[in-house]
């Protein structure tokens, strides 16, 4: 009753007896012995449809503290979490995952205490923490396993790690697999079978299928960034050539860029490299929405080549929805628009036909509120919250 209060965000007692498929009475009886416990909290009236007005039921706030945290390739976010998953404090800067885990594991040493004192809360109120990270992870271990963006991170005991300052459990992920389960919680779980894309320094792929994440035979389900789209293209990081993540993600974008300013085909982006000194994905968005020709050129190259691998898994696996996030979705409707067009022309007009591709609508902190989602959820099939 608790997991399923915590996915509706606070539902009434009839809704939660539908979910669970109790008697009324039942669920009365466990909501009863969980409010007294401290659990739930009876959080006002809804809406009457005829009678008594249903009391809304959800998580105890006083049960503790969640801590979300999103390691990515170029970023650490860390966020402190109410039980309902709205955010308590939040802080971001820039990092590099490739530095290996020493630099980052001694600022999340340093910063999570920091943050917990600068809130009022002691430790021992963690109920648990969820973590992303940019690449494959052995999800019953939490140690990554050979991760191409991350050198020195294979085996890496993050969670070993963090418990020379942390009691609480500690879980780790893909980092798109908890932008797909803050999508979930987001959704209420309405949608069920539906693909999460996160594009920015890499490319993955959350799926969720009949309304649970699924990672796999070994936890390294929608790697799609490693699928080839071209045998004779660039060498990617996984030593394979011609992967999508070589040829469109942030960096193959930025390279491109570069290379349209160089050659003088591109006099807005040489204007943007000669006044900073480098292109991100960021300044070739920018370029083509002023429209720039030669930028217009290579985010409808980029989206193209992402929207081909997309319709290979349209076509395989029959998604109701595909949701777009990462730093370089944030680049432009042009770059969405690529995308749309492409999967429509490769896949099959049945698996397209009530096919939405849109941005993921947790924008920037879809990811946060996944670790959210990932400890909470653990903690409540553990049982730790009780």
């Amino acid at each position: 009753m608790l997991e399923a209060a915590f996915w509706s965000g606070g539902a009434a007692r009839h809704a939660l007896a539908d979910t669970l498929q109790f008697s009324r009475s039942k669920t009365n009886a466990l909501a009863a012995g969980l409010i007294d416990q401290g659990l739930l909290d009876e959080a006002g009236v809804q809406h009457s449809t005829g009678g008594r007005r249903p009391e809304t039921l959800r998580i105890h706030g006083r049960i503790g503290v969640l801590i979300g945290i999103d390691i990515g390739a170029t970023s650490l976010d860390i966020a402190l979490l109410q039980p309902d998953l709205s955010v308590i404090a939040r802080h971001s800067q820039e990092a590099d995952v490739q530095a290996g885990p020493g630099p980052i594991m001694a600022r999340l040493r340093a910063l999570i205490p920091a943050m917990l004192a600068q809130n009022g809360i002691a430790r021992d109120r963690i109920i648990a923490v969820g973590i992303g990270v940019p690449g494959p992870v052995n999800f019953a271990a939490g140690q990554l396993v050979n991760p191409p963006l991350m050198p020195g991170w294979d085996s890496y005991a993050i969670r070993d790690d963090l418990r020379e300052i942390l009691d609480a459990p500690v879980f780790v992920d893909n980092d798109v697999n908890l932008m797909a389960l803050g999508v979930l919680w987001r959704q209420r779980r309405q949608i069920e079978n539906f693909l999460v894309i996160k594009i920015g320094t890499g490319i993955g792929c959350g799926i969720v299928c009949h309304g649970e994440l699924y990672r796999g035979a070994t936890g390294s389900a929608g790697d799609i960034g490693h699928i080839g789209v071209d045998p004779e293209g660039p060498l990617c990081r996984c030593g394979n050539r011609g992967c999508v993540e070589a040829m469109a993600a942030g960096p193959a974008i930025a390279a491109m860029g570069r290379e349209a300013a160089e050659s003088g085909r591109s006099p807005m982006l040489a204007e943007a490299l000669a006044r900073k000194g480098h292109l991100g994905a960021a300044d070739i968005g920018a370029a083509c929405r002023e429209g720039d020709p030669a930028a217009d050129a290579i985010v409808r190259l980029s989206g193209r080549l992402i929207g081909q691998v997309l319709a290979a898994l349209v076509n395989f696996y029959n998604p109701s929805h595909i949701f777009i996030g990462g730093g370089v979705a944030a680049i432009g409707p042009l770059f969405l628009a690529a995308i749309r067009q492409s999967v429509n022309q490769r896949s099959l007009a049945l698996s397209t036909r009530h096919l939405e591709i849109t941005s993921a609508p947790l924008g920037a902190e879809t990811g946060l509120i996944g670790a959210g989602v990932l400890a909470m959820r653990a903690a409540l099939r553990s049982g730790a919250p009780a």
